[in-house]
């Protein structure tokens, strides 16, 4: 693990935009910026209900437009900000992506996979492993999903009011 910089947080804040987007949809607000030579070259949000498909996570969305910019599958040299720790999935894509370092806001008690669950960036058994800063504007990261899931339940609780009884 490494020590958070000063960059991280302006770079985590990017990615917190990126969830603040998806959260105007009515997404689950989950951003995420890559950076390449002090460049942000990959920016992505939660779009799975919008798109209608499991693959469009914002590390997914990012890491596709990264290397469209670079032109090629290997991003060696970037670094990953996230606002959530990543999923199984997402995990898999970043090993295979080689990315250097990603940078985490928040943790994924329930599906993280760079340390919460398991630890899918640095097994030794994977030919690349990824340096992890944990973290990273720990508390605006849980609290816009805290505040969406406590929206999306207030909305849930207010349909179940409004229906009438059969």
């Amino acid at each position: 693990m490494s020590e958070i910089v000063r960059d991280d947080v302006f770079y985590m804040k990017k990615a917190l935009h990126q969830a603040k987007r998806a959260m105007a949809l009515g997404e689950v607000p989950i951003g995420c910026v890559i950076l390449y030579q002090g460049r942000i070259i990959g920016r992505g949000f939660n779009l799975r209900k919008s798109k209608h498909t499991t693959l469009a996570h914002a590390e997914l969305t990012a890491i596709r437009q990264a290397c469209r910019h670079i032109g090629d599958w290997r991003l060696e040299g970037c670094t990953m900000y996230v606002t959530l720790e990543p999923c199984q999935m997402c995990a898999g894509a970043i090993v295979q992506s080689r990315l250097d370092r990603v940078v985490i806001g928040t943790d994924n008690p329930k599906a993280g996979c760079a340390g919460s669950i398991l630890n899918l960036l640095q097994m030794k058994e994977f030919n690349h492993q990824v340096e992890i800063t944990r973290g990273v504007l720990k508390e605006p990261c849980s609290e816009i999903l805290q505040e969406f899931f406590r929206q999306m339940r207030e909305r849930e609780k207010e349909r179940k009011e409004d229906r009438p009884e059969a």
